[in-house]
């Protein structure tokens, strides 16, 4: 059996329909599905049973799963924005360390979400060789929650025997429910709907025009497939990075929401708030020679395939889920 928390999330739910497209459907979701509508990432999937994230630790650790095979521990929160210390301290750092303790004292493949946002202002570069983990500082506490996971597990040994994975931008199908944590590909795209405008925010550093600031943006299906590729090479750990390596702008990756479309291009570009500021990020690009050393040989979608895929074949469509 396969276990997935954060199953009816964003990159939860891509992981099962990775899994499932594999002929895999012996998996239990763990999530906290609430009064949003995650639970519409699961209708066309296919899993042995769900269950609550606050009851699965305590069911987990008396064993009543058998023939564990995997824990992909995609599930947190993962809103950058989020103020509340305590909580993220509890169910992204603590919880997570509970549930890899558990698999790795059982010898259980784990597969932790980590993040883009543990590398900060970007001043240290964006490598994912643990060795420079202790110089990263985040600029928000969600990022500061998942540094603390990767720095446990390089203190306890147990990158060694587990596999983080440090997200870049990703954007993808199945992201409908996150609120104002949808990315930009999405908003953009109900904003040209809606208006035939996109609004990208200003630049506050003279280095970057408006609309240039740099992200390196990542498929959700390519995020699945490298999860799905490290389930089935459970010898491969340690910290990796999930990009493109190629680091592009907002204004590309406007232009691709628009060719995709087929509407002429128009953006406005708007003020930042006061809050994200001096937490924002100017440029992001992941280094993913280490990944590709270890053997895996998954090619990414550029941005404009990716947009194109994710705009026609799904938020064009009457079901835009995966």
């Amino acid at each position: 059996m396969y276990i997935v928390t954060g199953g009816a999330g964003f990159i939860g739910s891509a992981v099962v329909w990775q899994l499932n497209r594999a002929g895999i459907d012996d998996i239990l979701i763990v999530d906290s599905l609430g009064t949003s509508e995650k639970w519409k990432n699961l209708v066309n999937r296919r899993y042995l049973d769900y269950i609550h994230k606050s009851v699965f630790p305590e069911k987990l650790f008396k064993g009543d799963f058998d023939k564990v095979e995997a824990i992909v521990h995609m599930g947190a929160c993962s809103a950058t924005s989020e103020t509340n210390a305590d909580y993220l301290m509890e169910n992204n750092f603590h919880y997570s360390r509970q549930l890899a303790n558990y698999a790795l004292s059982h010898n259980i493949r784990f597969i932790n979400a980590s993040s883009a946002a543990t590398y900060g202002d970007g001043s240290h570069g964006f490598s994912d060789d643990q060795e420079g983990l202790s110089e990263l500082a985040p600029l928000n506490m969600y990022g500061y929650s998942k540094h603390l996971f990767d720095l446990w597990a390089k203190r306890t040994g147990g990158l060694i025997n587990l596999a983080s994975l440090k997200f870049f931008n990703v954007f993808g199908p199945n992201e409908y429910h996150k609120g104002e944590m949808c990315s930009v590909v999405y908003k953009s795209f109900l904003q040209v709907k809606a208006t035939g405008r996109i609004r990208l925010f200003k630049s506050y550093r003279q280095e970057y025009g408006p609309g240039d600031q740099m992200r390196d943006f990542v498929y959700v299906k390519d995020c699945a497939r490298i999860v799905a590729w490290l389930l089935e090479n459970p010898a491969v750990n340690g910290l990796y990075n999930v990009g493109t390596g190629r680091a592009r702008t907002w204004n590309e990756l406007s232009a691709a929401v628009f060719a995709a479309m087929g509407r002429p291009a128009d953006i406005v570009y708007i003020d930042m708030p006061d809050n994200l500021r001096q937490s924002y990020q100017y440029f992001t690009e992941a280094a993913m020679h280490k990944l590709r050393a270890a053997g895996c040989p998954l090619e990414m979608t550029s941005l404009e395939a990716a947009v194109e895929d994710y705009i026609v074949n799904y938020l064009q469509q009457a079901d835009p889920y995966l």
